[in-house]
């Protein structure tokens, strides 16, 4: 009894151990669930792969042709056509001119006077361009236009000072978005708007047509006399430029550009208009200049030479 169960042992030490082990399924090309196996069958489908290695140059145009129908391909063409969209115009057509002391001369001046004039002349053609305004927009009012230019003039400030690129975005043109953020890296920036001085209004307004007669842009320069607050610091917290408690009462006129021929188009801050008499922008106050020295007064000493007397030689 013993010596058999000895060599039952022996016998089991003898045997492959894949025999001893379960069968197990290993393959993954078949899906566990079998239904439906007819349909997945079908998503797949067969088409014929191209010849990589035929040589296109060999062919004549009509195999050319031929291949290129069978294949669904559409045949080049000898140019390249790019679509792009102008959703802004690149400058301001036929920009206003302020008059000469606006907001501080008095109006007996010779130069106001003949400003006054020339904007008289020039109000026909800003009438007529409102007018083409209101064909596309016609709700369009002037009063009503100003106030809500005004709040597209803060908005689109504050999304500046917060760093809001996509709401700026919304408020600027694509013109006026580099000039925004010109200089402003690195910065910290604080701005408020305390009052209107006077009632915004609209001074000028002129329409033009880009590429097609349909395409229309519309442009309103509006006058702003307010009362605002700037200070900007550095990236250390010096103050650089402005101040937190004066307040600087500002005269600003700023265009609006709107895409007319567009149905979804919306007014947005387009350009502003720095007039020749306005005084030079104040410099930071971290600037310095150096002071010119002055001259040295050197005197000078003239040689009498005798020309009489022969060189002597050094003993």
């Amino acid at each position: 009894m013993a010596n058999s169960i000895i060599a039952k042992v022996v016998s089991l030490r003898l045997v492959p151990v894949a025999v001893l082990t379960q069968p197990s399924r290993t393959t993954t090309t078949k899906h566990y669930n079998p239904k439906y196996k007819k349909m997945r069958a079908q998503k797949y489908m067969k088409f014929e792969l191209p010849d990589f290695s035929e040589n296109a140059q060999d062919m004549s145009q009509e195999k050319m042709r031929q291949k290129m129908k069978e294949r669904g391909l559409i045949p080049p063409r000898p140019w390249m056509e790019r679509a792009f969209y102008i959703s802004a115009t690149g400058g301001t057509f036929e920009p206003y001119v302020p008059p000469e002391g606006d907001g501080k001369a008095s109006l007996v001046s010779t130069s106001r006077a003949k400003q006054a004039v020339q904007h008289l002349e020039k109000k026909s053609k800003s009438m007529m361009a409102i007018r083409k305004i209101k064909s596309f927009e016609e709700d369009f009012d002037s009063k009503e236009f100003v106030e809500q230019a005004q709040k597209i003039y803060i908005k689109a400030h504050k999304s500046l000072i917060d760093n809001d690129k996509h709401t700026l975005r919304q408020y600027v043109t694509e013109k006026a978005y580099p000039e925004f953020r010109h200089n402003s890296y690195g910065k910290t920036t604080r701005w408020e708007f305390l009052e209107s001085l006077e009632p915004p209004r609209i001074v000028h307004a002129r329409c033009t047509d880009v590429v097609s007669k349909e395409n229309i842009f519309g442009q309103v320069t509006v006058r702003f006399h307010t009362k605002q607050r700037l200070s900007v610091y550095d990236r250390f917290g010096r103050l650089i430029h402005g101040s937190e408690i004066l307040a600087k009462d500002v005269l600003e006129y700023v265009v609006f550009e709107k895409h007319l021929s567009n149905l979804y188009g919306t007014w947005r801050v387009h350009d502003k208009i720095i007039p020749d008499w306005a005084p030079p922008k104040e410099p930071s106050k971290l600037t310095r200049t150096r002071e010119a020295k002055a001259p040295v007064e050197t005197a000078v000493v003239e040689k009498e030479e005798s020309k009489n007397t022969p060189a002597v030689a050094d003993k």
